[in-house]
């Protein structure tokens, strides 16, 4: 590596004199100008840097070392903004388990603008993670590292015209406790999701959290990936193991809960059915709680395929109803009758999903 370029000021190390570099002929020749304006050649190795030219060198050393410095601070802290921890004592969080979350940057509008695609650690433990999107049959992978227990990393922000691209894929983990009385499987959930869903407002539920509205996509609870007795003993030196086939997972069953027959589910929206205390809340708090219970059941039902789900929202002032009424237009091929009238009288709705 030269030590000298040109414009740097350089005295002769065995005569008088110096000049200034004008250029660098090779590894081991410098072209050099005197002060009587002759360009005389001179070997780098008979070359010394003034003392001016060693001051500004070694300032312009320490601002780039400076400037290496910031840099390297402005990364560190993308990344921290980046991975972030969730709100873990939110009212009523999600169960402890892995997620994929497209958040809308602009809450008030959900259907339209940026998405953020963040990848959920709501578990105790710490994961080495690879996220993959599949295309044509190829696998990309998109992002990998660690993630902390209760916490969230932002994998990328994309349009609603990348919709298409970030709607199937798989992510795999490997997960790491501290100390623990059970062995866990390694994660590895694929996910597939129709991209209209990203149009409807029906799709996006609060998630507790994160604190935002977001379609969340339930890749494994953190309950399933306990290993049992079996699993947890190694295996025989001549056994094969048995070939892993993963499956799409869908979205948490909500509306299992309240199932009462194959493909149907009865939804009771008084909201003392839905909260144990409603002390020091308000009538639109309470309307709030009830339209988004109606959300999530509705969302979930869709997803697993349901045929009908009966609503009781009582007869009251009809606010309830109306709302559920005109939620339902945002949801495509979804219609709505009373519901049987000597089972409910006139304060429930059947929401089809599927003619029956």
């Amino acid at each position: 590596m030269n030590r000298f370029k040109a414009g740097d000021k350089v005295r002769f190390l065995n005569d008088v004199g110096g000049g200034i570099v004008v250029k660098v002929v090779d590894s081991k020749m410098a072209l050099v100008a005197i002060e009587e304006g002759f360009e005389i050649p001179v070997l780098m190795s008979e070359l010394i840097p003034t003392e001016e030219q060693s001051r500004q060198t070694s300032a312009q050393e320490v601002l780039q070392k400076e400037i290496i410095a910031k840099v390297q601070e402005t990364e560190k802290q993308a990344e921290a903004s980046r991975r972030e921890s969730l709100r873990r004592f939110a009212k009523d969080p999600e169960p402890e388990g892995f997620y994929l979350a497209f958040v809308p940057h602009e809450q008030q509008w959900i259907l339209t603008g940026l998405l953020d695609v963040i990848f959920v650690n709501n578990s105790p433990l710490s994961m080495y993670f690879s996220l993959n999107l599949i295309d044509n049959g190829r696998f990309t992978n998109v992002d990998h590292g660690l993630l902390k227990p209760y916490s969230k990393v932002l994998i990328e922000t994309i349009s609603r015209e990348d919709i298409n691209n970030w709607s199937k894929g798989y992510i795999q983990g490997i997960l790491i406790p501290e100390t623990s009385q059970n062995v866990f499987l390694p994660l590895h959930a694929a996910f597939d999701i129709k991209p209209n869903r990203f149009y409807k407002e029906g799709s996006y539920v609060m998630a507790q959290i994160l604190g935002d509205k977001a379609i969340m996509v339930n890749l494994q609870q953190l309950t399933a990936l306990k290993a049992d007795n079996a699993s947890a003993q190694p295996s025989k030196f001549d056994q094969t193991p048995q070939e892993f086939q993963p499956q799409i997972v869908r979205e948490k069953a909500l509306i299992d809960k309240h199932r009462k027959n194959p493909g149907e589910a009865i939804v009771d929206l008084h909201i003392g059915e839905l909260l144990d205390n409603i002390a020091g809340l308000s009538s639109h708090d309470m309307y709030k709680i009830q339209l988004d219970y109606f959300h999530k059941t509705l969302n979930s039902a869709i997803l697993n395929e349901y045929d009908k789900v009966t609503y009781i929202h009582g007869v009251g002032n009809g606010v309830l109803k109306n709302a559920i009424i005109k939620a339902l237009e945002n949801f495509e091929g979804v219609n709505n009758r009373m519901a049987s009238m000597s089972k409910f009288g006139v304060g429930a709705i059947d929401v089809m999903i599927k003619e029956i």
